[in-house]
């Protein structure tokens, strides 16, 4: 009782909180923040002992005139042809059991991050894509089995957390490469379902997609029919020990997909060299097959989804998805070598007032289905569920208050979970 009774005080709280936001958003000119350009292409000279005199001079009367209204800021503004947009999203609540999970805990917590997103575009067709982010959170948000769909904790620095240039080959193809990606940024869109907590519910579930940012490189064909087909390759060590090699942890999933308006199906072959992002959905068990060096998984991974012709009616958005994921090599007697997940996520939209939503979805995370020979262990049945309502008090501000919980969601020993928390989210 104790855990709800501080959760009843931190709705309480936010309650308070969003109001605030609401007039704080009202007060700012978003729009004014972003209309510093450049109003000038910088020109060869020849340097003189005049000359940082003058560049003081001029950049001091630049200075004036924008303080005085009369022009826009000249130095260290943005490109013309770049963009910047950012989000600070904020959250508290508990995780009743979740002590009985690695690293988590029972106590009210709370978390948040802090993100900026810069896109240059060069030729007008191409994008270079940087996320700047930093947060920290409570250690049962970052925990796999209940981390936070928002969750990053890297101790207040401010870091880039995702890097990538994209550009068109021809009228149908959009390709990848980068320092810091992960796979799905490289696929065509598998699920509608926006979690409204948990990572596990992500892209229709996040087993065989769970992914890792690192080195990647890929691309995606799309015609106007709706037929799509992407490739993608991510690899942990190819800016240390060499990509592709004996020792590197790899991720090369192909993608095979068709669109229509209100309707998706696609399947992805999924060729894992010692990777082990599939921990945000998977028991303790699954997530070991083929997780060393020199180790081969491969996973399939199948999804679809559909929307209604109208919003706001008894008939929700629906999502699904089913995952297979395998040992290619010999493993040790008794060892697992096969494992399976599904997914079910529902979303009804502007259901009480224009663009809420109402999310319920659940998942049985990857679990063993055999092992090589008699298995050593017993899996257990695991299954995770979340409930969530979203709305907006104002078009920068989200207010999100979830339930979720989950049984036997490492193995089967007493792993059950209940949780509720509010997340606030705030964009500019």
């Amino acid at each position: 009782m104790k855990l709800f009774q501080q959760l009843l005080v931190a709705g309480v709280a936010m309650s308070f909180i969003a109001p605030i936001g609401a007039q704080a958003s009202d007060a700012i000119n978003l729009e004014g923040m972003n209309n510093y350009n450049r109003s000038k292409k910088s020109t060869s000279k020849r340097f003189n002992s005049n000359t940082f005199v003058n560049e003081v001079n001029d950049k001091l009367a630049t200075l004036k005139g924008s303080v005085d209204g009369q022009n826009d800021f000249e130095a260290g503004a943005f490109s013309s042809t770049t963009s910047m947009d950012g989000k600070a999203i904020m959250w508290i609540g508990g995780v009743d059991g979740g002590d009985t999970l690695g690293g988590g805990g029972e106590s009210v917590g709370t978390g948040y991050t802090y993100t900026m997103n810069l896109n240059t575009s060069f030729s007008g067709d191409d994008n270079l894509y940087v996320r700047l982010k930093t947060g920290e959170n409570a250690p049962q948000w970052y925990v796999k089995e209940t981390y936070h769909i928002d969750a990053k904790d890297n101790s207040d620095d401010f870091k880039v957390d995702k890097l990538w240039y994209t550009f068109p080959i021809g009228d149908n193809i959009t390709a990848f490469a980068g320092p810091r990606i992960e796979n799905y940024y490289m696929y065509i869109t598998p699920s509608i379902y926006k979690p409204g907590v948990l990572k596990s519910m992500k892209l229709g579930g996040n087993s065989n997609f769970g992914a890792s940012t690192d080195v990647g490189y890929g691309f995606k064909y799309e015609t106007e029919g709706g037929f799509g087909f992407a490739s993608n390759l991510v690899t942990k060590n190819a800016d240390s020990d060499g990509m592709l090699g004996k020792n590197d942890h790899n991720k090369w999933d192909t993608q095979i997909a068709y669109t229509a308006d209100r309707w998706h199906v696609s399947a992805t072959l999924s060729n894992q060299q010692g990777w082990t992002g599939q921990a945000y959905n998977a028991t303790t068990e699954a997530v070991g097959i083929a997780d060393a060096d020199g180790e081969d998984a491969t996973g399939y991974a199948y999804r679809a989804y559909w929307t209604p012709e109208e919003s706001g009616t008894a008939v929700p958005e629906i999502t699904i998805g089913y995952d297979t994921r395998s040992a290619d090599d010999a493993v040790a007697s008794g060892a697992p070598k096969d494992s399976d997940s599904y997914f079910v996520g529902l979303t009804w939209k502007d259901t009480f007032q224009a663009d809420d939503r109402i999310g319920v979805a659940f998942t049985q995370p990857l679990a063993v289905t055999s092992c090589n020979g008699t298995c050593s262990t017993t899996e257990g049945d695991p299954f995770v569920w979340e409930a969530y309502y979203a709305f907006k008090p104002n078009d920068s501000m989200e207010v999100r208050p979830a339930i979720f919980g989950g049984s036997e969601v490492e193995d089967a020993s007493d792993d059950d979970i209940f949780g509720a928390l509010v997340t606030t989210s705030f964009k500019f």
